[in-house]
């Protein structure tokens, strides 16, 4: 038997038992002959030894567990990964917030242990600097000389292809009118006025967030293509959603080894619970941050309230700490800012991002997404380079209004 380490203390993060379906605590067994896809039992189903397909209760097994110690004989394996995603969640320096999320250290003994062995480590130095020269050697081999170009070349004065190429300026190698000049002349009269009924407004809250976004992005053509064509176009893509989401719900089920729609209800309530128990501790975790500072706690109240009578949340929470916040960017004659809706435009000017910028974070976002069928922060941290508390911010408001998912 081996002793394997499973590197996430949180059992929503680890593969469900093969026999219960269950998220797996450590220490859990993992089949040394089956696989891949690797088979995971909880200890429960292993003693009662739970057999499936090929699996059989005589195969030989590994104990996964984390519980062995690594760069620190104080420190487990599973507190070491806990340490590095604390760091990456709360940022290099908030020490008792990374102590907060770990619940097993103090706030001097994580940065104590991150300094010495992450920061000041000198095989670490070294690994960093012999990958930094590779990269530049790589770089300097790949580099492309830079040389200056000709002036572009032009047609002699006078001449059959002057004639034809009336026009043309070389040097921006384009016309100076447009091939089409007046292809935008079907749209130069349409007014946009924001006088939709308020039935109008109930009617498009019947979809889904994002055929809504469709929707508002659509209005302006639903004069040119007509009342009934568009209310097709819509509906068609509000169908789509329904069934691409059907489909993933039904592929969900058969992952988890469900065959019939009654172990899909219970499966669904399980769920459910598990997530607001998660919701539980996140909301614990948001109390101990703001529980010493009074004026903040009120303010933290004040928001939880707002959200749980389904309005949209008040002012973010912020702390007496001597530090002064930035005042809610002004949007107006921004770029891209009509692409957003109200909530959109609520967090770029709390967290001072530019409506440019948030939709290609947005769009980067959504396809990674949809390629890896979910998306965690460490992810989106990779993905976006800019300040981590910004990039927190925005990956908690995509998942709130239900446009990415969580990995």
């Amino acid at each position: 038997m081996d002793r394997l380490g499973s590197f996430s203390n949180d059992p929503s993060d680890k593969p469900p038992c093969r026999g219960c379906s269950s998220y797996l605590m450590e220490p859990y067994i993992k089949c040394a002959e089956c696989g891949p896809p690797p088979f995971f039992l909880c200890l429960q189903c292993f003693t009662r030894g739970f057999e499936y397909k090929k699996h059989q209760s005589d195969h030989t097994y590994e104990i996964m567990t984390s519980d062995f110690p690594v760069l620190d004989p104080s420190w487990t394996a599973q507190e070491e990964m806990a340490l590095l995603e604390a760091v990456m969640d709360c940022g290099f320096g908030n020490w008792q917030d990374v102590a907060n999320q770990m619940c097993t250290k103090t706030k001097e003994e994580c940065e104590k242990h991150y300094m010495k062995h992450f920061i000041n480590n000198p095989l670490f130095a070294s690994t960093l600097l012999n990958l930094k020269q590779a990269e530049e050697a790589k770089t300097a081999d790949t580099a492309i000389p830079f040389h200056s170009t000709d002036d572009p070349p032009r047609p002699t004065f006078d001449s059959l292809l002057s004639r034809d190429m009336a026009g043309y300026m070389p040097a921006r190698a384009d016309f100076i009118e447009e091939f089409d000049n007046y292809a935008e002349w079907d749209l130069r009269d349409i007014d946009f006025v924001e006088d939709d009924s308020d039935i109008l407004h109930v009617m498009e809250r019947r979809y889904p967030k994002e055929v809504q976004d469709l929707y508002e992005t659509m209005r302006r053509f639903a004069r040119i293509v007509g009342p009934v064509e568009h209310d097709k176009f819509i509906e068609s893509h509000a169908l789509e959603f329904e069934l691409r989401r059907e489909i993933k719900r039904l592929q969900e089920y058969r992952t988890a080894g469900i065959t019939n729609f009654c172990s899909a209800r219970t499966y669904d309530h399980l769920k459910k619970t598990r997530e607001e128990e998660r919701l539980k501790r996140t909301m614990l975790s948001e109390v101990l941050q703001y529980i010493q500072d009074s004026s903040a706690c009120q303010q933290w109240l004040r928001r939880q309230a707002d959200i749980d009578s389904g309005l949209s949340p008040s002012l973010p929470v912020a702390s007496n700490s001597g530090r002064r916040s930035a005042p809610p960017l002004n949007l107006t004659g921004l770029p891209g800012t009509e692409k957003l809706n109200e909530k959109e435009k609520e967090l770029c000017q709390m967290v001072r991002l530019v409506p440019g910028a948030y939709l290609e974070y947005k769009s980067a976002l959504l396809n990674e997404c949809n390629k890896q069928g979910g998306l965690r922060l460490a992810q989106a941290r990779a993905l976006i380079k800019i300040d981590v508390n910004k990039t927190r911010k925005i990956y908690d408001f995509l998942i709130r209004e239900g446009y990415i998912t969580k990995g």
